[in-house]
């Protein structure tokens, strides 16, 4: 399964009229543990990046490093 489907099945999970309070908080806390998830692997994998391929991606090793070094809570 993608990520998409899985967005579209949590948005569609919290949209539901008929979901009761405590499933609609369980939807959300785990749409936002997943987000956290990508974020904190995103910043992991972006401090290993070698000069060339941030350069493809147009960061500077001083922008990547700063960016590596964020919170996963911090959007």
């Amino acid at each position: 399964m993608t990520r998409a489907m899985h967005t579209s099945a949590l948005l569609l999970l919290n949209d539901s009229p008929r979901l009761p309070l405590v499933a609609a908080l369980a939807v959300r806390f785990a749409a936002t543990v997943t987000t956290w998830e990508r974020r904190r692997r995103s910043r992991i994998n972006l401090g290993k990046l070698d000069d060339r391929l941030l350069r493809d991606v147009g960061l500077t090793r001083r922008e990547a490093d700063r960016e590596s070094r964020r919170h996963f809570w911090i959007g």
